[in-house]
């Protein structure tokens, strides 16, 4: 089974390929946000959430998810590998 950390780091190495940064996302006083912020060719920006296989969001996680999303962003949990290729394979340009 696969870690957070080596999930983490596979996304970035994926984002990295396709031309785009996977930048470890800290916003100090506000609790709750996504790990990853990602930014893509031609200006497309989402935000990741990792978390442990099999592993959920908690409560407050959620609500920054919804938040963000009313903002008109992707937020995608990724727990697994697979993840990561869903992921590429959707953002793909």
């Amino acid at each position: 089974m696969r870690s957070e950390k080596q999930i983490e780091k596979r996304l970035r190495k994926e984002i990295i390929k396709m031309g785009g940064l996977a930048l470890k996302f800290v916003s100090p006083g506000i609790a709750g946000v996504p790990d990853r912020i990602i930014l893509l060719p031609i200006g497309n920006a989402l935000f990741v959430e990792l978390k442990a296989p099999g592993k959920k969001l908690r409560p407050l996680q959620i609500k920054r998810k919804k938040e963000l999303e009313a903002l008109g962003f992707k937020v995608y949990v990724i727990d697994s590998y697979k993840g990561i290729g869903d992921l590429i394979k959707e953002v793909e340009i």
